[in-house]
């Protein structure tokens, strides 16, 4: 029996809203268990670091717990991988960071793609590195540490946290900037790394602020510069590249979070405006300036302000780093 296109119509339209008002309804009740959020670094590391003091907000504002795991290896892509392939219902969601969302993509074989595998959530924070070395390094100014560096052709070591890292792919620039060469001593975490800086068994980190500015206010290793165009609020002291004479050697990290691919978007809006609720916290965003962390503006906290800069990043970082040949060990 046919229809009457009236009635078919107004059927086809009910049977499309279904899954809508499904997922409107899951939006509504989420979350209503433990929220996984996977940090594919070290712990005690500056992705760890973050994601516990938001985290720590969002509990109240979700009103349900999240749970912090750092599942570590190949410069973050194992622990990359385990969301990819979660279940995308939004309790198993990546914290990460330019490296292992855009760098990784070329680095490694990945069984998943970082740009169309994930649904992006919010930028959190963006920020410079800092150079620095160890304490009985010689040199107390970054010229003098370049200086250094040409007089000692392969024999320095630069820690990273894993082959593609920031402090892999930005020590090849400064290499190329300075027109020295050292080797690299891969980590399996930026903590690990700053460890035996401290400890004198390497020379330099490109570093970044989290594990940096406690050691350099304790004394127990050496700034140089901040990658910056300004100088950090949170150490006014250290110069910038531009001042410390190596000029546009500018470089920047960002982390953020992302779903995996086809978690409803109603779930991702939810998630995110409780990022964007605790990103507002003068008193938060205070405690992670101190850190080095500087949360991005409001209007760069959307999933489609991320996905627009990874994209960005992909296009801009990619041919760079097949033309310097990296890739996993």
């Amino acid at each position: 029996m046919k229809l009457p296109r009236r009635q078919f119509l107004h059927l086809a339209a009910g049977a499309a809203a279904l899954p809508a008002a499904s997922r409107i309804a899951w939006a509504e009740t989420y979350p209503s268990r433990a929220i996984t959020v996977i940090v594919p670094f070290a712990a005690g590391g500056p992705v760890d670091t973050l994601a516990r003091i938001v985290m720590d907000r969002m509990r109240e504002i979700l009103g349900q717990p999240i749970i912090i795991e750092d599942i570590t290896g190949a410069a973050g892509s194992i622990g990359v991988g385990r969301v990819a392939h979660a279940v995308p219902d939004g309790y198993t969601l990546s914290i990460g960071i330019w490296s292992t969302h855009v760098v990784n993509g070329m680095v490694y074989k990945l069984s998943y793609d970082v740009l169309n595998d994930f649904a992006p959530i919010a930028l959190l924070t963006d920020n410079a590195q800092i150079i620095v070395a160890r304490k009985t390094m010689p040199a107390n100014d970054l010229q003098g540490f370049i200086a250094w560096l040409e007089a000692n052709p392969d024999k320095a070591q630069a820690g990273t946290s894993g082959v593609g890292s920031p402090q892999h792919v930005f020590g090849l620039l400064l290499q190329k900037a300075t027109g020295t060469r050292f080797d690299f001593v891969h980590y399996r975490g930026g903590a690990p790394a700053m460890e035996d800086l401290m400890a004198g068994r390497i020379d330099l980190i490109i570093a970044d602020q989290v594990t940096a500015l406690a050691q350099i206010r304790a004394g127990t290793i050496k700034a140089y510069a901040v990658t910056s165009i300004t100088r950090l609020a949170s150490a006014p002291d250290i110069p910038t590249v531009d001042e410390a004479g190596l000029p546009t050697f500018h470089t920047s990290v960002w982390d953020a979070m992302w779903a995996p691919k086809g978690t409803p978007s109603p779930v991702v809006a939810k998630f995110n405006a409780a990022i964007v609720g605790t990103l507002s916290d003068p008193a938060l965003r205070e405690r992670l300036q101190q850190l080095g962390q500087n949360v991005v503006p409001r209007e760069r906290q959307t999933p489609e302000a991320l996905g627009k800069l990874q994209k960005a990043e992909i296009e801009k970082w990619w041919p760079i780093i097949k033309a310097a040949g990296i890739k996993a060990e």
